[in-house]
Formats: C-alpha cells, sequence, structure tokens
C-alpha cells in the first residue's frame, strides 16, 4: 500500500510543509533515522538529530524547525507518530472463530463470536468470554470469570475465578489476576490467614503489562477503572481502587485498601503504604515512597512524598550543608596548621 505524506497529515489532523505526494514506507527513530521513512521530534533534547536525519520527512511543532525538509506540522509530534503507526499497523486483522485442539474448555463455558483459543488454554465452568476476544496460549481463565468483548489476553496468563473484565482489556503475559491479598491475623506467634473472597473488576480500555500482580479483594473489590494503563512488574493488592486514566510505570506496588484517583500518574518503583488516598490528576516521580495520603493536581517525590518545590527546597539545603561543612573542615585545618 503506497502511503504519501499527504495521507499521513490527513490521518494526524496536520498541515503539509514541503511536497505532499512523496512516498513514506515506514517510521523511523529520529536519531536512527532510514531513509524514505516520516520521523517525529517529540522531545527537544533530539533536536540536534533534525540536520543530520536520513529520514524523508519530519512530525514537528513549529515549521521553522523543518529548515527545508519535507514535513508536517502539528500540535503534539508524539501522538501524531502513534496515529502514523496506526497507518503502517492497522489493528484490524479480522479474527476468526478458532479453538485449538488441545484446549480444555468445560462444557458451562459461554464462548462468544470470532473468539480464538489457542493450544493449552483452560476455560473452567461458567466462564463467559466476549465476542472477537483472543486468549493466547497456555493461559487459565478461572470458574465464573467474564470477559468483555475484544479482549486480548496474552500467552501464560493466570485468570483466577470470580474476575470480571470489560471490553478491549489487554493483559501481557505472565501476569496474574486474581491471587490472594496479603492478609494475616497474627496471634499467639502464629499467622492466622484471612480468607480471601471477594473479586477484581476491570474496566473498559485497560492494559496490564507483562508480570503483574492484582490481587482480589479479602471482601468486596478490587477495582480498576476504565483507561488505565499498567506497565510491567506492578503489584496492586487486596481492595484497592484504581480510578480511570492512570499511567502507573514498572515496578509500582501498592498496599491494601488505598484509593488512587482518576488520571493519576506514577513513575517506576513508586510505593504506596496501605489505606491511604491520592488525589485525582496526583503525579509521583520515581522512587517515591508514599507514607501518607496526598492532595490532587499536584506533583510529588522523595520519600516520605513530598510536594516536589519542597523536595527540591530541602535536596538545595542539603548540599548547602555539605558546603558548609567543606568550609567548616578548611577553617578547622587551617586553624590546626596555624
Amino acid at each position: 500500500m503506497k502511503i504519501t505524506l499527504d495521507d499521513i497529515a490527513m490521518h494526524v489532523n496536520g498541515k503539509v510543509i514541503g511536497d505532499p505526494k512523496i512516498s513514506i514506507s515506514g517510521v523511523s527513530e529520529i536519531q536512527n533515522s532510514i531513509s524514505n521513512t516520516i520521523t517525529f521530534l517529540g522531545n527537544p533534547l533530539y533536536k540536534k538529530y533534525l540536520a543530520t536525519t536520513k529520514a524523508i520527512a519530519v512530525l514537528v511543532k513549529d515549521a521553522a524547525l523543518l529548515n527545508g525538509k519535507n514535513g508536517i506540522v502539528v500540535n503534539n509530534p508524539q501522538l501524531a507518530m502513534a496515529k502514523t503507526l496506526e497507518l503502517f499497523f492497522p489493528n484490524s486483522k479480522k479474527i476468526e472463530k478458532s479453538i485449538d485442539r488441545t484446549a480444555i474448555i468445560s462444557k458451562n463455558a459461554v464462548i462468544g463470536d470470532n473468539v480464538k483459543i489457542d493450544a493449552g488454554c483452560v476455560i473452567q465452568d461458567g466462564v463467559h468470554i466476549g465476542n472477537h476476544s483472543i486468549i493466547g496460549p497456555n493461559s487459565i481463565i478461572g470458574e465464573n470469570t467474564i470477559l468483555g468483548n475484544y479482549c486480548n489476553i496474552f500467552p501464560n496468563v493466570s485468570i483466577y475465578n470470580n474476575i470480571i473484565l470489560g471490553d478491549y482489556v489487554t493483559v501481557h503475559s505472565g501476569t496474574v489476576i486474581g491471587s490472594d491479598g496479603f492478609g494475616y491475623v497474627t496471634t499467639d506467634n502464629m499467622h492466622y490467614k484471612i480468607p480471601q473472597t471477594g473479586n477484581i473488576i476491570i474496566g473498559n480500555n485497560v492494559e496490564i503489562g507483562a508480570n503483574c500482580a492484582i490481587d482480589r479483594a479479602t471482601i468486596g473489590s478490587t477495582i480498576i477503572k476504565e483507561m488505565t494503563k499498567i506497565d510491567n512488574l506492578v503489584h496492586i493488592a487486596h481492595n484497592v481502587v484504581i480510578g480511570k486514566g492512570c499511567l502507573i510505570a514498572a515496578g509500582f506496588a501498592i498496599a491494601g485498601s488505598s484509593f488512587v484517583g482518576d488520571f493519576c500518574t506514577f513513575g517506576g518503583q513508586v510505593g504506596i503504604a496501605p489505606h491511604l488516598e491520592i488525589g485525582a490528576r496526583t503525579v509521583v516521580a520515581g522512587k517515591s515512597g508514599v507514607t501518607k495520603s496526598l492532595k490532587g493536581n499536584n506533583v510529588y517525590s522523595g520519600i516520605p512524598a513530598r510536594q516536589i518545590k519542597d523536595y527540591n527546597k530541602r535536596m538545595a539545603l542539603i548540599n548547602q550543608v555539605a558546603k558548609l561543612r567543606e568550609q567548616l573542615d578548611g577553617l578547622i585545618k587551617t586553624n590546626l596548621d596555624n
């Protein structure tokens, strides 16, 4: 399929600068560009590669950056790049009903239209799988679990019993959904396990990365609301509620019964203590430790997590103390020498 610069501009709602009829063969990185492809400038740090890029066109926010090159001017080059990739890698492959002969499927399971179930899958009693969903090899869907339409379950995923997934949910390999919460009562030097009897509810358009663990509720539900995107190696404990539209980077862990508001963003390796409330549109920088509830619409950093302006002030003060210590050591040495 031939795709021109003009085709891309129409798809991303941008303005063509240069020759609209040039043919584009794909998308490449600006620092590792390939001839006849289109690239993008999303981060100003990569501006230095513009002069030497081999790409035939560039997605930019400011036309002046093109400096005679072909390109497309858009408000958000990174978003435009994502939409351009869709042109070259359309996610429109028609799913036809296909059940591998090695799959074990309960007679009491309900399988929707055009569902693909790969080799080694186990589908237990009472499962309901929505239309156009894919269950990858060796994945297990536990009793009475419900999957919506257009779900994509990658290989080696374990979804326990009584879990509810909405439409367009993607779960990557190695993830476990529905494992027991970490609940014990300690008495007389014995740890008594609290039965984990609740479930998990995952909203529409949620994506869960590889090797994540999401615990079922002790009583009630662990909830991940619609459009939240979760990176690899994330742990979400029992009875946690994650709001809609959140972005959660790798290594994040949140303890039981905490609540996260809508559209929050968490950097890598953030930890959140139990029974806390994180307000909507909170941003927490990577490697931070949240030990108390946070008000929304703020940026936090550090251990314990503080508003970033307070954190920066503290770090600046620590640097000043170090310099003062050096000066004091110098004065002491001078006095001793005298």
